[in-house]
């Protein structure tokens, strides 16, 4: 279905480019016509010779630039290298120019006869009249060429922006499908424990982890979110795990009301969140306390996530791999979504480990 989506996209983009150069191919012809005419006009001199000569000669403008347009797809000069397409449009100009002036002649002759299809009296009259048409059918080739490239650089540009897109949209749906299956089962392990002894709480559990869940869902298919939900669905997160882990679990939330609009890209924070956890249940006394604090500077958001307990190295086991290749996603995602526009370092001071984000226009500000 995307696919067939994108290809009716790209059919309509090429319609419109199609429309596009016969609205300027007549408008262009018709100016040059209409400028000829107004300046013999002015002048006093326009005659009804000189008003078919000129319509005749537009018409022929107009018909050998088509043929121009035809030929330069079929020789696919876009793959050209400069030279050669330099060679090319001045040989076709210069034909161009020759058929142009028979063309027109022919188009003259049922106003004027057989008069209409001599020639000029000498070979450097009739050189000087190929040189003449020469000049503006270079100049529609360039112009043509000109515009063909920007819009296939344009065509270009789009489909590298919707490629990085997938890239990454793959890449949060690949942290999604590595955090949810370790963390959900571990949940779900709680949960069934959890009905024997107290039906109550594994019915919050359940509340819970159904209200985080569908977030992952439905976020997944928005990328940018305002913070609140994102925000939301963290506090889901610890409410399940400060039930798994029987209420060892001191979390307290700073949020500025100012900041709840602010767009960010979804899921940033999740793997922030799960490191707190692991690390801060490896380092810290119980309970673990985490904090975190959210407020809008200058436009830029501010968020501190932190725990009590120490930094721990990522090392070779898959619990360590799992929040280290985390860390790395935010890295990538936050360069993907804000080039130049953002702030993320870690660091421990005073007992608390910090993950420290800072997105906006002035992020060191």
């Amino acid at each position: 279905m995307a696919a067939e989506k994108g290809h009716m996209k790209t059919l309509t983009v090429l319609k419109k480019r199609g429309h596009l150069f016969w609205i300027f191919q007549a408008s262009g012809w018709c100016l040059y016509l209409s400028v000829s005419l107004v300046s013999y006009w002015v002048r006093g001199n326009l005659t009804t010779d000189i008003f078919v000569r000129y319509a005749t000669a537009a018409t022929a403008g107009f018909l050998v630039t088509v043929s121009f347009r035809y030929l330069y797809k079929r020789m696919k000069i876009q793959d050209r290298p400069i030279l050669s397409l330099s060679l090319i449009t001045i040989i076709v100009s210069l034909l161009g120019a020759n058929v142009l002036i028979w063309l027109s002649n022919f188009l003259r002759y049922p106003y004027a006869g057989m008069k209409a299809l001599t020639t000029e009296p000498t070979l450097l009259a009739y050189l000087n009249r190929v040189f003449w048409w020469f000049t503006p059918l270079i100049g529609w080739s360039a112009l043509y060429l000109g515009i063909k490239f920007w819009q296939e650089w344009l065509v270009q540009k789009e489909r590298t922006e919707k490629a990085n897109a997938l890239v990454q949209t793959a890449q949060l749906q690949i942290l999604r499908y590595r955090m949810n299956p370790h963390f959900l089962f571990n949940v779900l392990n709680s949960i069934r424990a959890l009905i024997s002894e107290n039906k109550a709480a594994a019915k919050n559990m359940v509340t819970e982890l159904s209200e985080y869940l569908r977030y992952c869902l439905v976020s997944k298919n928005h990328e940018n979110v305002p913070f609140r939900d994102e925000i939301e669905s963290i506090r889901h997160y610890f409410n399940i795990q400060n039930m798994r882990y029987e209420n060892k679990l001191d979390v307290s939330f700073e949020i500025d009301p100012a900041a709840e609009d602010f767009l960010m890209v979804s899921f940033l924070l999740h793997p922030l969140a799960e490191n707190a956890v692991k690390h801060g249940m490896r380092s810290s006394p119980m309970p673990l306390k985490i904090r975190i604090k959210a407020e809008l500077r200058q436009n830029s958001l501010h968020i501190d996530i932190s725990n009590s307990g120490s930094w721990i190295e990522p090392s070779d086991q898959e619990g360590d791999l799992v929040v280290g290749k985390g860390l790395d996603n935010v890295r990538r995602r936050l360069a993907d979504a804000y080039p130049g526009r953002f702030l993320f370092e870690t660091c421990e001071k005073e007992g608390f480990v910090h993950a420290r984000l800072v997105i906006g226009e002035n992020p060191r500000g």
